[in-house]
This record gives structure tokens, sequence and C-alpha cells, in this order.
């Protein structure tokens, strides 16, 4: 399908509507919006790490041409997305581009290469330690609710299975890239470690408190 912009604002929008693909007008609140919205906020996040990329290069070494041009597929395919959500069954047209078992899995065979990398994991873990950890797990996140959203426009109407799947394994994929980043780059990963904190200050505050004989008990 050809694609032209000659003007981006159209004041069609102004009274709460807007066109899917085919010229179906809806709310701007409806699912397949809120759906295709997340998508490209996700889409954003992956951009932002792409930018910051080029600052880690010696640290990813003879990895960071491939893991550049991962993220730029992802990319790609996040906007593949976003157009198969925007356009209803009704209005699907030939040789029209849409998310398939190819896709997911190219993914996993990605996912399982980082993570032969990796030690096992003994906690969960937590954003940060370093800047495209962090933005790497607000992807994750931002993954996650696009699938939520889209599980529940299923409910409602027919959705491709494949892109379904795609977006969960593209959320587990931005974990293991979180790690191998992280890895790679010699930076901490942050653990959870609450339950052990807690039991910690319970054993201290045990080990201070004076009996009534003046003993610490």
């Amino acid at each position: 399908m050809a694609i032209r912009l000659t003007k981006i604002y159209t004041r069609t929008g102004d009274q709460g509507l807007t066109a899917l693909v085919g010229g179906k007008r809806v709310p701007k609140e409806s699912g397949r919006l809120e759906a295709y919205g997340t998508i490209d906020e996700l889409n954003s996040i992956v951009g932002i790490v792409r930018t910051f990329l080029p600052q880690y290069r010696a640290g990813l070494a003879g990895d960071f041409e491939s893991y550049s041009e991962s993220l730029r597929r992802i990319q790609n395919e996040l906007f593949d997305v976003g157009s198969e959500l925007a356009t209803p069954p009704d209005f699907e047209y030939p040789q029209m581009h849409k998310m398939g078992a190819g896709e997911v899995k190219k993914l996993e065979v990605e996912m399982d290469a980082m993570e032969r990398e990796l030690e096992p994991l003994k906690s969960f873990t937590l954003p940060g330690g370093g800047v495209l950890n962090a933005f790497l797990h607000q992807a994750r996140t931002v993954c996650r609710r696009a699938e939520r959203i889209l599980w529940a426009l299923k409910r409602e109407e027919d959705i491709n299975d494949q892109l379904i799947i795609y977006v969960n394994r593209l959320s587990d994929h931005l974990f293991v890239q979180s790690r191998w980043v992280a890895k790679r780059l010699n930076e901490p990963e942050f653990l959870w470690d609450r339950a052990l904190r807690i039991e910690e200050e319970e054993k201290t505050a045990r080990g201070s408190k004076p009996r009534r004989d003046g003993a610490k008990s």
C-alpha cells in the first residue's frame, strides 16, 4: 500500500473520532486505538534504546552491529503490528503483511543466543543498573501492558493470534536483552531482596533488644 503524507493535521479527529484503515470511524478510546497506541509507545522506548546505543559500542564490541540491527528490525516489526491493528478484518487487503510464526521464531532464536551467556537467575531483577537496562525494562513493562490490552480486544474482535504471540515473546526478549546488556557492559544487575532484607532487620532488632535481666536477648 502506497504511503503519502502531505499534511499532518486534518481536524477530522476534533470530535473524538478517528479513522481506521478503510475509513471506518471509531472513538479514540476504542480498543483498537488503545492497542496500537500502546504499541507506538513501546516503539518510542525502543527508539530511545537505539539512540543511546552508539555510546556503548566499545562495551558491546563485535556484537554491536548485530544488536543494533535487531533493535532496528523490532522497531519496524512494531510498526507492522500497529498497521495490522489499525486494519479491521473487513478491510484487509491483498499482500497485507501480517505477523506470523517467522517473526516469533526469530525472537526465540535471539533469546536463546543471549541466554547462553547469562547465569541463571536466583532472584527477580529490578529495573536499573545502567541506562540501557532501565529503558529496556520500561519497554518490557509497556509490552506487557500492550499484551493485556490485546487480550481484552480479542474478547470483542478478531485479532491475529500470531500478533499476540509476537508481543508476548517480545516482552520476554526485552527482559533477556536487559540482562544481556548489563552483563556485556559489566554493569550491576539489581536483584529483589525484600524478604531477605526484612529478615535481616528482624534478626538485628531481636539481637539488640535488651532482656528484663539486663542481658541481650
